[in-house]
Formats: C-alpha cells, structure tokens, sequence
C-alpha cells in the first residue's frame, strides 16, 4: 500500500512539475508569422497603371510595364516597340528622397514572338553616419536594382508563354569606414497569358483575359560569408478579366487577381520565461524547427509553402493577396481606373483603394495613381503619394481584334 501510495506521490510530482514547465514557456501566434523577404522592392508595383487597378496586372491588356506582371503579354502587344518610363515617391510623408523608377522597353519581332527588358532602381535616399555628434558624417546612399530580359512566344493564336531572366543586386549594407559590400542574387520568372478574339454577344462585344506569372525563381541572398541566407520574394500572380466593348467609343475593363508568397511560413516557436519574465531562449524543439525552416530549399518552397502553415489551411488562404479593378476607356483616349487591394490583418494588414487616370495622345500615354489606405491600424508607405508612368509607343501596328 506504501509503495503505491509513493508511485502516486511521485506521479503527481512530475506531472506538478511539467506543468510548471509548461506555463514557463511562451509561443508566438499567428500574428508573429507574417512572410518577409529578402529585396522586397520586387514586388512595389512600378507604374501608375496597374497601381490605379489595386496593384495588379496578370490579366490586364498589353502594355509597356507588363515585364512586372506578366511578360508573356508582349506577344500581344498591339504596336511594335514601347518605352515606358516610371517615377514612385516611397514614403513621401516621411521623407523626400526614398523613389522607384522603373525603366522598361519592348519589341514585338513578329506576329508570334517579343523580346523585353527593364531596369528598376531602388533608392532610399541619403543615410548621414558618425561615431561622435561633434564628427563630420559620412554620406551613405543604400539602393537596390533589378535588370531583367524577356523572351516571350505564341505557342497557339490565343495563348503564350515567356521566360525572363532577372539580376538583382542589393547594396543596403552600411559596413565601418565604408567597407560594406553589396549582396547579389539572380531570378526567372516563368509566365502565361491568354487573350480571346472579340467575341459578339447581343448588346455589346467582349474578350476575356486570363494569366498566371511565377516570378523571382532563385537562391537566396546574403550580404556576407557569415550571414543569414535571405529568401527573394518569389511570388505567384494569378489572374482573369474581361473587357466590355460597348461601342466603338466606349469599354470597359473588370480585373480579378490573386497573389501568393512562395516562401516557408515561418515556424511556430515556443520561448522559455526568464526568471524576471521575460522572454528567454527557445525551446529544444523550436530551435530545430527554426532550423529546419533557415535549410529549406527556395525551390522546394515553391511547392511546400501552399500546405506549411502551423495553422493549416485556414493560415494558408490569409496568405494570399486579392485585388480587384476597373478600367474605363473613352475613344481610346481617355482612362478612369478603380481598384482595391486586400490582405489579411495578421499578414502585413495592407488595404486600400486606388484611384488612377490615363491620357493617350498619338504614341504617347501618360499614366497617374493615388492611393488611400483603409487599414488605419498600419501606415501605408504609399499612402500621399501620386505615381506617374509615361509610355512612347511606335511602329508597326498588329491587329489583335
């Protein structure tokens, strides 16, 4: 009877214990897992345009920036060669001196393939450092590109398909006496895009878009030998539209897109209360989840990121981004563009409206936007600011009616 008295005794002793155990440790929620990267500025929506339509372009009509969204676009496109040239204040209610620009040109060779390039440049303005308030700054300028070239094909009258291989470089690194060294990486994007000819109905003709765009493919970054190895923003756009033609002066364009981070979820980690209750190191098991999460491959993640979510698959659909748009034309001349953007509040809470307007003269297109955030708990880096895009079409004209 005594021993098993003290077996009882002693169970209830460990089980005291792990208790305590338990309630000394603490774990991150879902909050605390929203997906971040590596060269973010990849994915800020580069011309007016687009960002006038809630920061989409998958499925939208041919344009000089479709290098973004989707290059596959171009062996659509309607005039031979374009430039497009674009100007994005960043954080302009904070600062002056933090822009995009955006550089990008096309030609469509023939009736069934394009070639396309751009430059984006990234820079964030001057950084002053000192090791004493009484020492003369040293002036840093951080900045970040991407130089891209596309290839893009008809495989059938309706559909085709692009490859675009993309360099990025990121010299954000502030080193002592100006030692720092740039980081550098490199992406593919792979793309599809498929336009209807015009279809009758009975009050009004129409054609139906659709697109899918798989971008920034690639190794990770780092920005020394002994650092962390960063994921680059790989990103799936997918995306439908269809364009009401009410008469030879009059359409109208709707646009639905989705996007999806293609980066590991991070982990659910557990930290051990200090004494002082604060928080302390992680636990044995949290450690070699976190590790597992630092080795995963970025190309195995294109596949594992839609089922790794701690929270399973409700966690998987806050992970994706929706936008919706609108675009009226007026004689080809004019534009009104509506949009309006979505994500989940416990990753990245980003939400806004759009508006944005078009004015085509000859072979020029001037392009504006502006942006009002809905999300009053997050400050939106775009918020005050008016995007401008600038396009010069000339050459040969196709006809994709």
């Amino acid at each position: 009877m005594k021993k098993k008295l003290l077996s009882l005794l002693s169970i209830l002793a460990l089980s005291n214990i792990y208790a305590q155990e338990e309630q000394q440790t603490v774990t991150t929620g879902i909050e605390d897992r929203a997906i971040t990267t590596a060269v973010p500025f990849l994915l800020i929506s580069g011309d007016a345009r687009a960002s006038g339509l809630g920061d989409q372009g998958v499925a939208t009509s041919p344009d000089a920036f479709s290098q973004q969204w989707n290059p596959a676009k171009f062996a659509f496109a309607e005039i031979q060669n374009g430039v497009g040239v674009s100007y994005v204040p960043y954080l302009r209610e904070l600062v002056s001196d933090i822009n995009l620009g955006v550089l990008s040109y096309y030609n469509r060779l023939n009736d069934r393939s394009a070639v396309a390039g751009s430059l984006r440049y990234f820079g964030q303005g001057e950084v002053e450092l000192r090791d004493t308030p009484e020492q003369a700054p040293r002036i840093e300028e951080p900045n970040e590109l991407g130089l891209d070239l596309t290839y893009a094909l008809r495989l059938s009258e309706r559909f085709s398909m692009a490859v675009t291989g993309r360099y990025i470089r990121s010299d954000l690194r502030i080193g002592i006496n100006g030692d720092g060294q740039a980081a550098n990486s490199f992406g593919v994007d792979i793309s599809a895009f498929y336009q209807s000819e015009e279809i009758v109905y009975s009050d009004f003709n129409g054609r139906w878009r659709g697109g899918i765009n798989i971008s920034n493919i690639g190794p990770k970054i780092k920005y020394d030998d002994a650092g962390q190895e960063n994921f680059i923003p790989t990103n799936f756009k997918a995306g439908a539209g269809f364009d009401f033609i009410l008469d030879g002066d009059n359409t109208v364009g709707v646009y639905g897109e989705i996007n999806k981070l293609l980066v590991p979820t991070p982990p659910e980690l557990t930290y051990i209360v200090s004494e002082d209750g604060s928080r302390g190191p992680l636990t044995e098991e949290s450690q070699r989840d976190l590790e597992d999460y630092q080795k995963t491959s970025p190309f195995g993640a294109i596949f594992s990121s839609w089922t790794d979510a701690p929270g399973g698959f409700s966690e998987e659909l806050k992970e994706i981004t929706w936008s919706l748009g609108a675009e009226y034309w007026y004689r080809e001349s004019f534009a009104f563009r509506l949009g309006y953007f979505n994500e989940s509040e416990v990753k990245g809470f980003r939400k806004f409206v759009t508006l944005g307007a078009g004015f085509k003269y000859n072979a020029i297109d001037i392009d504006a936007s502006y942006l009002f955030s809905t999300a009053k708990a997050v400050n939106n880096p775009l918020e005050g600011s008016l995007r401008f895009s600038l396009t010069f079409s000339f050459g040969e004209d196709y006809n994709e009616r």
